[in-house]
């Protein structure tokens, strides 16, 4: 096949497969875009290092509350089903539901609450430096 020829085909055959989705229309929601945490304090800057994405699913039972920890690196979820409460060590508080998204503290003490009957579930992106911690328990003396 000729090189004009060969361009003309595959011009049809996008224009074919671009149109038989319009039918599905693929939706985009931006659930959070910021350079805070929810709390408003400021996202840190990103640490020197080979970067490290870890993407955690976490399952907290009804009527638990977790431990006292901070994170070193920036993170961000979506709960996916149930309610959490997440407090800080300034009293700061924040109620999600299902579908919302959450921008983590970063280096500050808090902890989460499932006050609920039904298991929370959040989906929460880390975005770190190899060999860091994603999370630090907060050891009681």
């Amino acid at each position: 096949m000729n090189k004009p020829y060969l361009s003309l085909v595959l011009l049809c055959i996008l224009l074919i497969a671009c149109k038989s989705n319009t039918v599905n229309k693929i939706e985009v929601t931006t659930l959070a875009k910021t350079t805070k945490s929810w709390n408003g304090a400021p996202l840190p800057n990103y640490s020197e290092g080979t970067p490290e994405v870890t993407i955690l699913k976490i399952v907290i039972p009804p009527k638990t509350k977790l431990n006292w920890h901070k994170h070193p690196v920036i993170n961000a979820g979506v709960l996916l089903k149930g309610e959490l409460t997440v407090i800080s060590k300034a009293n700061d508080t924040l109620h999600l539901k299902a579908g919302e998204p959450i921008v983590e503290l970063v280096n500050a003490w808090h902890y989460g609450e499932n006050k609920g009957a039904e298991p929370a579930e959040i989906i929460v992106f880390y975005a770190g430096v190899e060999k860091t911690p994603i999370t630090v328990l907060k050891t009681e003396h």
